[in-house]
């Protein structure tokens, strides 16, 4: 077991290439081990707070199970379920909570949030997404990845499709940086990473052997890959009013069944981080169609419940790769 008792997990950056695959195996065994019905708590007594600015789905189940299963207690804070930020100073908060708690998670907005509660709370603290990083999402990820590929991670491709500027695409090019992958991030040049951080990918990429591309033809993008992995294009806390502007910018880049055929690999697999807009039966989704006259953005419908779709599994392994941490934080 990969030995990180007191290590927070702000960003995939901060982790060498073995401390991540130690993680990916320590979250396949334990995964493997709630399925056989064979697992061992490791965290009774052991107490998260879990900090929410932004509302979640999978990263609260994923630490809250996780935790559970592990015979840990957590504490939820909701978007108004603390002072944080409002009455109180985010490092007085961490100087608070730190005297309580073992651990903290937190899932907000600025990355600068995350790294104060880290610097002075005095236990572990778990990046649940920030604008910058969303480290759980990537450790899932690659969890995910070989169970749909005989490859191994270095020989794995995979094209990002839209925003490449958003957490998703700066988290997935690091960890791909770090671990040796060939990625490419498809979008129009003005949603290219900034360039002091390309070549901080670039630099890690030439250590590693990794192969870090951009590339603004959608179709070249995608020739060779193994998964298609899109996101959300506008992110949350983003004007609204952008979306006319990014439907228009990222509609060449949808992930369809045309852009899956471009991969020239019938075996490639689709990813998303979720949530997704790939139908009407959201009201966000049902604003989309009445005010732009689309019925799906970032991912079409036929692709999303296709046999190629892998994104529950995705979701899924949250649980598996959050509980690794965990583990191997606090345990």
């Amino acid at each position: 077991m990969v030995h990180l008792r007191g290590r927070s997990v702000l960003s995939l950056e901060e982790f060498t290439a073995g401390e991540i695959l130690e993680l990916l195996k320590l979250g396949a065994e334990l995964k493997a081990a709630k399925r056989g019905g064979y697992e061992v708590q490791r965290l009774r007594g052991k107490t998260i707070a879990l900090i929410f600015e932004k509302d979640s789905t999978r990263t609260r189940s994923g630490f809250e199970v996780a935790a559970y299963d592990q015979g840990a207690h957590v504490t939820y804070m909701g978007p108004g379920g603390s002072h944080i930020g409002h009455k109180e100073s985010v490092k007085d908060t961490a100087r608070v909570l730190g005297r309580m708690y073992d651990a903290i998670e937190f899932r907000g907005f600025a990355q600068a949030d995350v790294e104060t509660l880290s610097k002075y709370s005095g236990v572990p603290v778990y990046n649940g997404l920030t604008d910058a990083a969303h480290p759980t999402q990537v450790l899932a990820d690659f969890l995910t990845m070989p169970e749909f590929c005989s490859k191994g991670l270095q020989d794995i491709k995979f094209a990002f499709m839209g925003d490449g500027r958003n957490n998703m695409a700066l988290s997935l090019a690091m960890g791909a940086a770090k671990l040796g992958m060939r990625m490419k991030i498809g979008a129009p040049e003005s949603l290219w990473p900034a360039p002091e951080y390309i070549a901080r990918l670039h630099t890690i990429a030439a250590q590693s052997g990794a192969e870090i591309g951009f590339e603004a033809d959608p179709q070249k993008a995608v020739e060779g890959a193994d998964f298609l992995y899109t996101d959300v294009w506008l992110s949350m806390g983003e004007d609204e009013h952008l979306w006319g502007d990014r439907i228009k910018l990222l509609m060449p880049y949808q992930i369809n069944a045309a852009l899956m055929a471009a991969t020239g690999n019938p075996a490639a697999k689709f990813m998303h981080c979720l949530p997704a807009f790939h139908n009407t039966e959201t009201s966000v989704g049902r604003e989309i169609e009445k005010r732009h006259g689309i019925t799906a953005m970032e991912v079409t419908e036929e692709v999303f419940e296709s046999g190629a779709s892998i994104v529950f599994d995705q979701a899924e392994n949250r649980m598996h790769s959050i509980k690794a941490i965990l583990v191997a934080t606090l345990a």
